[in-house]
This record gives structure tokens, sequence and C-alpha cells, in this order.
């Protein structure tokens, strides 16, 4: 991990991503990108004009407004000592997210999320639900403020051992490494969809020997719903990090339900990873 994607809009959200970015950058020795995006309507631009931020009164002054906010962002204790790499482009921001990430060949995007309403509304509905369907990396993203401390001890990685998903597992498995932080598979046995431990077994022993490495820890929990289990299990186990699939042409939606009941809310606050699934495993 020696170079971390966080994309920032300057609001209290973006700066706790960037918090997180920090603590890693610092532990992992790794460069921090910073990037905002200008997305400016097209019919601000001079029809006459070749189109450059110079031919626009408004692009200069937001840029500016922009260069004004890095500068109070880079002047943050956190960041004393780490690299910093400040951009504004002119871009729509899921695009221009994703054309960074892929120009400076970062490993992880880190973005942070104003989500209220549970583990699904945090990327639904976002730019930040459309950089998780679409980025070739792992996208992080971040709820809380962690200001003094962000140290990953335990990682859960949640998969119905579908094996489209033996290369995320892999890819989460090595991104938990990275942090040295503990792995584990979970899985969560729903009603309507139950599955016998015979079934649950065999399923386990097929994805584990195509994953490469048989004496992973694997835990099967069962609850009414697929994203009730995954937060129950975090919460009950001291989970630091939940890491999930993503298909990029059906988003993250698809694993969950359609709907979160209000008590969930308030426990959907740790980090989650996502790492795409290949289109060629799909």
């Amino acid at each position: 991990m020696k170079k971390i994607l966080v994309p920032t809009d300057f609001s209290p959200e973006a700066e706790n991503a960037l918090q997180v970015a920090a603590h890693l950058a610092k532990k992992h020795n790794a460069e921090i990108y910073l990037t905002h995006m200008l997305d400016l309507p097209m019919d601000l631009i001079d029809p006459m004009s070749d189109g450059s931020a110079s031919d626009l009164p408004e692009a200069i002054f937001f840029m500016k407004l922009a260069r004004k906010r890095f500068d109070e962002i880079l002047s943050k204790d956190y960041l004393q000592g780490i690299s910093v790499h400040e951009t504004v482009d002119f871009y729509d921001a899921f695009d221009g997210i994703i054309a960074v990430s892929q120009e400076k060949e970062c490993d992880v995007i880190i973005m942070g999320s104003r989500g209220a309403s549970g583990l699904r509304e945090i990327f639904i509905g976002s730019n930040t639900e459309k950089v998780v369907r679409q980025s070739p990396i792992p996208v992080m993203v971040i709820k809380n403020e962690h200001k003094e401390k962000f140290d990953i001890q335990k990682f859960v990685f949640a998969t119905g051992f579908n094996m489209d998903t033996v290369e995320t597992c892999r890819a989460a498995k090595a991104f938990a490494e990275n942090l040295n932080a503990s792995f584990e598979i979970l899985s969560i046995n729903i009603s309507g969809k139950f599955k016998t431990s015979g079934e649950i077994q065999e399923r386990i022993n097929t994805f584990l020997v195509a994953l490469g490495d048989t004496n992973v820890k694997v835990t099967i929990y069962n609850d009414k719903s697929i994203e009730k289990g995954i937060i129950h299990y975090a919460n009950d186990n001291a989970v630091d990090m939940v890491g999930i699939s993503t298909h990029g042409r059906k988003g993250i939606a698809h694993f969950f339900n359609a709907s979160l009941s209000q008590s969930m809310v308030n426990h959907a606050k740790r980090p989650v990873v996502t790492f795409k699934i290949n289109a060629e495993s799909a």
C-alpha cells in the first residue's frame, strides 16, 4: 500500500477519510493523492472557447477556492511528515476519481460517507456507490472520525462461497495481511435460503481449495438477512473492518435487502472495503 487516493469535497466526511489515509500512510510509508473534482455545468463554458479552465471565470473562482481549502487541509497536524499530492481537475466526480486512481496507479481509494441509514445506504445513490461499483482497486468507505487511532486487528470478508468471489476473497486476504490484521471468512445463513451443514461444508471445501488456502478461518452465522448477520456478527465479535465483493454491472445493491431496520442504523459504524469481481469470473 504505497499510493492512497482520497477524493475530497472538503466536507467533514471527506476529512474522516483523510484522517484514516494519514494513519495508513504513516504506517506504510505511503503517499496520499488528495483530489477535488470541479464538476461545472456545460452551459458555463463559452462555446467559442477551447474549453480550458482559463476561459471560465467561474472555473477560475472555484479553482482558487479549492486551492485555499487545500492549503487549510495541508496545515493539519495529522498530515505532517506525509507526502501529499493535491490536484484539482475538471471532471464529473465519479469519472475523475476513477481516472486519477488509474493515472496515479493508486493501491486503494479511501472515501468518506455521509450515509446515515445503515450498511446499504452507505453506498446507494451516491458517488461513493458509483466508485465502489466500477473501481478496479479496493475502495474503503469511512463513516466515522478516526482522529487519534486507526488500528485494524480483525478483518472479516463476507461471502456466500460463490466461485466468482474467490479472486476478491484472495484480494481481501492480501489486504488484511497488508494491514497486519487477522483474516476470517464470514457467511450468513439466512431464513428462506437456509442450507444444511452438509451443503455448507461442501461449498466451503470447494471454495477454499480454489482459494488455495484450506486453513482460513470460516464462520457461519445464522440471521434473518445478510446485512443484519454481517452487522450483528461484527458487533458481537469486535470486528474492525468488513470486506465484501461487488459486481460492476450490479453495484453493491444486490447484496442487500430493500430496507434495514432503524435499530441497525446506529451499528453500521465500522469501515467497509469493497473488491470488484472481474467480468471474467462473474
